[in-house]
């Protein structure tokens, strides 16, 4: 009987000691989440709203100290899952992929991890951060044909790129401006534009064409400290960065763009493309309609080529787009300020301004993921 008793204390022992060897946190570049408690293998916690107006549903953690084991983690606000699920790392956030739904009940999702693995991180989406950034820029240093500025210093003092591709010895016959991460939690959408430099950097005669004829600026992160920091961005209190442009810009940002960008296109300026995410489950790339009708029919006439010439491993129909005052685009919907897209469509000379809309996790019947971005 003794030695039962002394065999049953052991393994409640045990048992207490490896739940209290699972560390939880979000201490590292987009990290984001709030732990309730962890009791035995169950975890329940949620995503941190912050200064967000309302709910929103991004969240990125890391788990150590699981290796083995079966956890299962209950989300405490709303379910948070997009159309595949958790993605997840286990090389610390060098390379994801997606759990898929298999293993998600509705509110909850269970993991069982690698024998080995001494960290775990998991995500609403496929993370894109500075890190990533870094590694596109080395692939390429010492081409000619790209250049890093600093476009000005963040409110938290992180330095924010502006970053040329293209004609750059000479005034070009073309500027386009591209920016993203507007909503900091979009990640997916850097995925895209990660693709565009790399076409536009390619050994291709479309990419030599560019390049003698076309100066791209891309600003990679609108709102980095959110990108940094792990926020929403969506609905930040009192105003997020996409509603920043008009009046007195809040953030330092978006006042200097607006500044810098009048003065670097030099009326040279022929297109401007901001990209996003929408919806938690949405499934369709489209284009936001603008409200001006010269710019929603170079819209429709750019749906139709692209159409025409994209991959179909990510599908875009133009019967996607949503036009100017049908669903949520409408003048009520921004009526906290002027979005991007709206203020680019009215400088000097720009012919054509659009925003698109990228899928957190999948195209129609698609899996997005950083190489079919």
């Amino acid at each position: 009987m003794s030695i039962n008793i002394l065999a049953l204390t052991m393994l409640i022992f045990c048992t207490a000691l490896c739940a209290a060897e699972v560390r939880i946190d979000a201490d590292y570049p987009g990290g984001n989440i709030v732990v309730n408690k962890i009791e035995d293998n169950a975890v329940c916690l949620h995503q941190d709203l912050r200064d967000t107006k309302g709910r929103w549903f991004y969240w990125n953690f890391r788990v150590r100290g699981a290796a083995g084991r079966t956890l299962t983690f209950h989300f405490t606000k709303r379910n948070v899952f997009g159309t595949q699920g958790p993605a997840v790392s286990v090389d610390d956030g060098l390379t994801w992929s997606w759990l898929g739904t298999k293993m998600i009940k509705g509110t909850t999702f269970s993991y069982k991890f690698p024998p080995d693995a001494e960290s775990v991180r998991f995500a609403f989406s496929l993370p894109y951060q500075e890190a990533d950034l870094k590694r596109f820029l080395a692939r390429h240093k010492g081409n000619k044909h790209l250049a890093v500025h600093e476009l000005c210093k963040t409110r938290k003092k992180r330095s924010v790129e502006r970053i040329h591709i293209g004609r750059l010895d000479g005034p070009p016959k073309h500027r386009v401006l591209i920016t993203c991460r507007h909503h900091s939690c979009e990640s997916t959408a850097s995925c895209v534009v990660e693709g565009m430099m790399d076409a536009l950097l390619a050994k291709t005669d479309d990419g030599k064409w560019l390049r003698e004829n076309v100066e791209v600026m891309v600003v990679r992160f609108m709102d980095k400290d959110g990108v940094e920091d792990g926020g929403q961005g969506k609905g930040r209190k009192p105003r997020d960065h996409c509603r920043d442009y008009v009046g007195n810009s809040l953030y330092p940002l978006v006042r200097t763009l607006r500044t810098f960008v009048p003065e670097w296109s030099a009326g040279r300026l022929s297109v401007a493309l901001d990209f996003h995410c929408p919806y938690i489950r949405d499934n369709k790339i489209y284009q936001v309609g603008s409200s001006h009708k010269d710019i929603w029919a170079e819209q429709k006439k750019f749906g139709t080529i692209l159409e025409s010439l994209i991959d179909k491993a990510l599908p875009y129909k133009p019967a996607n787009d949503v036009p100017f005052g049908m669903s949520w685009n409408k003048a009520s919907n921004y009526k906290e300020g002027k979005s991007f897209f709206q203020w680019a469509e009215e400088l000097e000379g720009n012919q054509f301004a659009s925003a698109f809309e990228i899928p957190y996790a999948q195209s129609a019947k698609s899996i997005i993921t950083p190489d079919t971005a």
